[in-house]
């Protein structure tokens, strides 16, 4: 008998583990992923990508290239190998081809992906991009967002993407990729830039709810900030709680992560929520195509971290340090949700 409970409790544990992944079978699933600098080997006369390329400081060869691209497929295909994501946002990436590139290698090029990528103005070639599967997703529309910063800086930050598409072949869905700037000159001086991106959002929110009261749109990305920063809670006016009494309002899927101390990006020992999702309020109706409770959830896994043997604390298992070249897969960890009919 105590064999037999013993077997039982193992069972339900695995049973339990293998259910927090999605089943893929009766939904819509988007994942969200900045891949950390995914740059081909190709100089590109009209960016900035010298240090990306062979005879570069980051020595990127093509052997690199390949690798990098085998270490994202595998983090991707993780969720279900089988049937793989609906839609994936990637950040920091060259150009289309790289995202093709992508989208062909062993365990992806089952989802015969389309691609959806504008080059911006980013003089490093830093972009957006959107992988799609043609027989999940049929494109309305797409086009870039410019960022108009203040004071102009030397390096202009690189567009959002909008994409308006038919999902599941029934359902309008309009969908926001955004990279907002960084906080590289400190969060403070800093947090002027994404408050001016998060007001170009905005904008474009409002033109589509104007229109259109119940459109669903889904806002996903690295915002540079976390969800309760004055970009994403004041400007862009997301509700940190899922109030269902508002309905023309935008909701933050990831704030009850961030609050657990879970996130996809750790800086110095401390994990925060830069990648988010947020939603429009009839994207959790439960009518057409909706979320469930506790919809928004990190892909984290071993085998994509580092952990310090002195420290015992893990990190994302990063490509670069600087220029030390590490071979991981990203310096972030990718977020997914998934709809239901």
């Amino acid at each position: 008998m105590k064999y037999f409970i013993n077997i039982c409790f193992l069972f339900l544990c695995f049973y339990g583990s293998a259910q927090q992944k999605p089943t893929f079978d009766k939904s819509f699933v988007i994942m969200s992923y900045n891949v950390e600098n995914l740059y081909d080997t190709i100089n590109d006369p009209d960016k900035d990508d010298e240090e990306f390329l062979p005879a570069g400081k980051q020595n990127w060869t093509g052997e690199r290239y390949t690798k990098k691209l085998e270490q994202l497929s595998k983090v991707i295909a993780a969720l279900n190998a089988k049937n793989l994501p609906a839609v994936i946002g990637l950040y920091e990436i060259e150009n289309s081809k790289v995202v093709q590139d992508l989208g062909a290698t062993a365990l992806l090029k089952k989802g015969k992906y389309g691609v959806v990528n504008y080059n911006s103005p980013d003089k490093r070639g830093i972009d957006v991009a959107m992988l799609y599967r043609k027989d999940k997703l049929s494109i309305l529309s797409s086009k870039p967002l410019y960022v108009r910063l203040p004071e102009e800086p030397p390096y202009p930050t690189r567009d959002m993407l909008y994409v308006k598409g038919l999902a599941v072949k029934t359902d309008t869905i309009h969908l926001f990729f955004n990279h907002w700037p960084s906080r590289r000159s400190g969060a403070d001086e800093s947090e002027k830039n994404r408050i001016a991106a998060a007001t170009v959002l905005r904008h474009s929110v409002d033109s589509i709810l104007k229109n259109s009261p119940s459109a669903r749109i889904i806002i996903m990305g690295d915002f540079n900030d976390y969800p309760d920063n004055n970009s994403i809670v004041k400007t862009l006016g997301v509700d940190t709680l899922l109030q269902a009494d508002k309905k023309n309002g935008l909701y933050n899927l990831t704030y009850a992560l961030e609050k657990k101390n879970e996130g996809t990006y750790n800086y110095k020992g401390d994990w925060g929520m830069l990648d988010q999702f947020i939603v429009s309020y009839p994207v959790l109706n439960g009518t057409g195509l909706h979320l469930k409770k506790d919809a928004a959830k990190i892909l984290k896994e071993e085998w994509m971290l580092y952990t310090n043997k002195e420290t015992q604390e893990s990190k994302p298992n990063a490509t670069y340090g600087g220029e030390k070249y590490f071979g991981g897969y990203s310096d972030h960890l990718p977020i997914y949700m998934e709809l239901f009919k």
